[in-house]
């Protein structure tokens, strides 16, 4: 049975930096912070000095989040073999831990076909997204540690299925910095609050500042997915600027020692009072056109919702903001088929795929796929093999995610699962092999971005993960 790879011993770079207040008091900037602020955030873009940093092929990325578990059998690992033997038992071992008990091979109930110059094939459950095939690496070969919803979720975000840690949007944020001082650097819509909640978006231990914003919730329509109270009917801008410069300078008097957490929430504030003027018109999308509308799948009901989480992700994205998660879920099925398989993955397949590839043909048109990583995965797979009469059980031992654009190279299958699809065998990628080489496209290394807590230097892959390189264009 195939093992997980050994840890790698982590070699650490503690990243030391001023607290903020104790940074404006030496420079005598006071709370004209602003353009402190804008020489912060240019230092993390720019700075090809910082030690964290490598030669960057991404600026941002939009990351979906498919909640639930996407077959990888039915949908982007063809296994001829698993159609041949449906229903004859599994020539070897099922895993040593499983969440159900499960029964023979399951063939699936889709056919496949070969797509693009690549001929990769896909699931007639795509038909959209095949057409974008030769832009996207599929990663066939991942796998994780835990069979269960909630450590599962929590390890694709945060990198730990057991404790809470800072979510890799955060992480990103941390990096990188914002692209727009008037944005927050990391969004997420419509998040799911089940399985681990906001620790799946949060920032921990590092400075509130570069946790997530949700707008809105899984549970309810993406039409309410937006950021609240982007005005104040009271007080002017000017008047509001006033309070703010009144709060930081009574900050200044009191002469204490810098306390991490009144700093995040004045600059909490700060953003607050800037948002006022750019967010409202980025939520609003009565200003695109029909064409692009059709294009994510507003005028269809099925597609509607997820189309408008991935017409923001865009616009999101575009205006500066470095990492945006859109998020499929709902509170019913989800892509969780213990049993029902077929009706259950055509109806989430049906919902997602028009969108999809309404935002890669977006990006591409606009310039911005070159620049920008779209993730696409769910916490698991599915097992070959059938849970009752027709469900798949959770397999976290090997399945599909993909990567498109900012500095991918498209048109390839990476790595394999075994002719049933049940685990990963050829180039492995345990969920820190893939956001090491996420940070790696963005021009990180993922041994050095740390920060130290509680007696030593964590980092999003903790003391593993690879970058495999030959996702790299």
């Amino acid at each position: 049975m195939p093992m997980h790879p050994p840890s790698v011993p982590a070699d650490p770079v503690p990243r030391a930096a001023p607290g903020r207040r104790r940074l404006l008091a030496s420079t005598a900037a006071g709370f004209g912070w602003l353009a402190a602020r804008a020489l912060l955030a240019a230092g993390a873009d720019g700075d090809a000095a910082a030690p964290w940093r490598g030669p960057a092929r991404a600026k941002r990325v939009i990351f979906m989040f498919m909640k639930g578990g996407p077959s990888q059998v039915d949908t982007f690992d063809y296994k001829p073999r698993l159609q041949a033997d449906d229903g004859k038992e599994l020539p070897f071992a099922k895993p040593r831990v499983q969440f159900a008990p499960t029964g023979n091979l399951l063939g699936s109930p889709w056919k496949f076909a070969r797509h693009g110059a690549s001929g990769i094939h896909v699931s007639e459950l795509f038909p959209h997204v095949a057409r974008h095939v030769d832009d996207i690496c599929f990663l066939n070969s991942c796998h994780g540690t835990n069979s269960a919803h909630g450590g599962a979720v929590l390890k694709l975000h945060t990198g730990s299925d057991t404790f809470v840690r800072p979510s890799m949007g955060a992480w990103v944020n941390y990096g990188l910095g914002t692209d727009n001082a008037d944005l927050p650097g990391f969004l997420t819509i419509s998040p799911t609050l089940a399985h681990g909640g906001l620790n799946n978006w949060n920032s921990a231990f590092l400075p509130a500042r570069y946790q997530g914003v949700p707008m809105g919730v899984a549970s309810r329509p993406a039409t309410e997915a937006r950021v609240k109270f982007m005005g104040n009917p009271r007080y002017g801008a000017a008047v509001q600027r006033r309070q703010l410069d009144l709060l930081a300078g009574l900050d200044r008097a009191a002469g204490l020692p810098p306390d991490p957490q009144l700093e995040a929430r004045l600059e909490s504030f700060e953003l607050a009072f800037r948002m006022q003027a750019t967010m409202p018109g980025l939520q609003d999308i009565a200003g695109e056109t029909a064409e692009t509308l059709a294009l994510y799948g507003l005028d269809d009901p099925r597609t509607e919702n997820f189309g408008r989480q991935c017409l923001m992700a865009r616009r999101f994205a575009e205006a500066g903001v470095r990492f945006v998660q859109v998020t499929h879920s709902d509170a019913k099925v989800q892509w969780d088929q213990h049993g029902d398989l077929l009706a259950g993955h055509t109806e989430k397949a049906s919902e997602v795929d028009r969108p999809i590839a309404g935002l890669l043909t977006d990006l591409k048109r606009r310039g911005l796929l070159d620049d920008t990583l779209v993730v696409w995965g769910g916490e698991f797979g599915r097992t070959p093999v059938a849970q009752g009469k027709d469900g798949r059980d959770h397999n976290p031992d090997g399945y599909t995610m993909w990567m498109a654009g900012g500095g991918v190279k498209g048109g390839q299958r990476y790595g394999a699962t075994d002719e049933y699809g049940y685990y990963a065998v050829d180039r492995r990628m345990h969920i820190h092999d893939v956001h090491a080489t996420m940070l790696w496209l963005l021009g990180i290394d993922h041994e050095k971005l740390t920060w130290r807590h509680a007696g030593r230097d964590f980092r999003l892959t903790d003391v593993a993960g690879e970058v495999h390189h030959g996702v790299l264009a």
